[in-house]
């Protein structure tokens, strides 16, 4: 088959601006930490890279236990380890000759920190910016602002206010409206929204009778959190006017295809690579391409929010 991440016009995709050769990106918290693995996994096919989240000073995250399997997936509290991103900028000044779009993601524990973070990013080459508003696991940040839609007002407005790239807002599903939440990003001004981050969630070891995860609580991703992620992209379609990236639990062609029916013109891989390997961009490439044709589709624009037209 064709190689979907050079030249394939069916599978173009554009994202407030950012020209990706196909729907896919890597989503942050995977192999997101180096430019050396950025630039392999840009090699391997992926559309777009999303960094690891990184914030204005350096972290060393949550002692171990900070990730176990589970049978419907993963379950992290790992966080948000970072070397902080006045050192991580020598890592996206590396990335400069990238072939495809690098989204950085930057957290902060105030709306003036994520700006601030966000400023250098740019600085250093970032092509756009993602807001984690949604951590499910650190006190603080994430979640704690991501569920208050005034609080996503002010992080949204001050980071766009601040540089002049295109912002994402990443999305908690940990909410009873997440719609509310992403009229609030928009409303602000970002520029697409990014959904979903992990679930809070937990596991207990029944010999020891003690949590696993060091941290207690932690986020589920995988393949269990899917049908959650796609009902969220529904809802933000039917809300919004922006691009919407989906996240959570896609490992084939077929789960890409159910997100951008919902209404997602990208996606983003995370947990399928500990499954997969880094070959699963190509395969979820190659399988949305030869879906496009079967179906008559002349671009992958022409499926994204179909479902509400049915």
């Amino acid at each position: 088959m064709e190689d979907y991440n050079r030249n394939t016009p069916i599978l173009r995709t554009e994202i407030s601006g950012l020209i990706m050769p196909n729907p896919t990106m890597l989503a942050s918290g995977i192999l997101g930490s180096s430019a050396s693995m950025l630039k392999e996994v840009a090699d391997s096919g992926a559309g777009a890279v999303v960094t690891k989240s990184v914030g204005l000073k350096p972290s060393s995250g949550y002692p171990n236990p900070t990730l176990v399997q589970v049978d419907c997936g993963l379950l992290n509290a790992i966080g948000l380890p970072n070397p902080g991103i006045y050192k991580f900028a020598e890592e996206i000044k590396d990335l400069r000759d990238l072939r495809i779009p690098l989204v950085v993601s930057v957290f902060g524990f105030s709306p003036e920190e994520y700006a601030e973070a966000a400023e250098i990013a740019c600085d250093a080459g970032a092509n756009a910016i993602e807001l984690p508003l949604s951590c499910p696991h650190v006190k603080g940040t994430g979640s704690e602002i991501g569920q208050d839609p005034e609080m996503v007002k002010r992080v949204v407005r001050l980071v766009k206010g601040s540089i002049n790239r295109p912002v994402f807002a990443k999305l908690t599903p940990n909410t009873a409206s997440i719609n509310v939440l992403a009229e609030a990003a928009a409303s602000a001004g970002a520029d697409a929204i990014t959904a979903i981050n992990t679930i809070r969630a937990m596991a207990i070891d029944i010999e020891t009778c003690m949590p696993i995860l060091a941290n207690k609580f932690g986020g589920l991703s995988g393949a269990a959190i899917k049908p959650i992620a796609v009902r969220c992209i529904y809802e933000i379609y039917r809300a919004v006017d922006i691009p919407i990236i989906g996240c959570g639990g896609i490992r084939t062609w077929m789960d890409a295809v159910e997100f951008m029916l919902a209404g997602a013109s990208a996606v983003q891989i995370g947990s399928a690579i500990a499954l997969e390997g880094l070959s699963v961009f190509k395969s979820i490439c190659d399988g949305l391409c030869v879906y496009l044709e079967r179906k008559g589709f002349r671009s992958v624009k022409e499926i994204v929010g179909l479902a509400h037209k049915k």
